[in-house]
């Protein structure tokens, strides 16, 4: 015969299992849920295929979640059905990035002037297939290319600068206004 006592803590212990697996079922489903995705938010800021400024992050009206408010920020969204997407920018600061995502937003890759080894951003994102096609009939600026290759369809390149000072941010939003995202020439 158990006692009292026993059962209670049975009963808790069961329904405290029992409500661990309920909240660790939801947070794993709350990816599959949320409908406004930062590829689908991206389409108000401007045209796919052509980086886009995007508004100064303050308190409460940040353009996309988790954008640093020292860096002024650009997006690109594209498919690659559309064909291969080439990347060009000049962007005079101490530091930039750039990094891609798919549409579900996750990273695919990441890159900064430092890594890259030059002031200059200069890359290409193909399909496998796009590559292919690409090796046969090289671009003549080829060797100064960082070629990406893979499987998603539809992503965003969102370019990052630091401003180092207010003065100049005009400066930086038009570099950053400047900067190529589209077909391969």
């Amino acid at each position: 015969m158990l006692s009292d006592r026993f059962r209670l803590t049975i009963a808790l212990l069961s329904l405290l299992a029992i409500a661990g697996i309920v909240h660790i079922l939801v947070v794993l489903s709350v990816p599959d849920n949320v409908s406004h995705s930062a590829y689908a938010k991206l389409d108000q800021f401007g045209p796919d295929r052509s980086f886009n400024l995007l508004p100064d992050v303050m308190p409460g009206a940040e353009p996309l979640p988790a954008l640093d408010p020292a860096m002024k920020h650009a997006a690109c969204r594209f498919q690659l059905s559309d064909g291969p997407v080439a990347f060009k920018a000049d962007v005079p600061v101490p530091f930039w990035s750039i990094g891609v995502f798919n549409a579900a937003g996750e990273a695919i890759y990441s890159l900064n002037n430092r890594t890259a080894g030059s002031d200059d951003l200069s890359m290409l994102i193909l399909s496998p297939a796009q590559l292919s096609i690409l090796r046969e009939n090289p671009p003549d600026d080829l060797e100064d290319l960082i070629v990406i290759e893979t499987d998603m369809q539809a992503g965003f390149a969102l370019l990052r600068a630091y401003a180092p000072h207010p003065s100049l941010n005009a400066l930086v939003a038009t570099a950053l206004t400047a900067a190529e995202c589209g077909s391969l020439t």
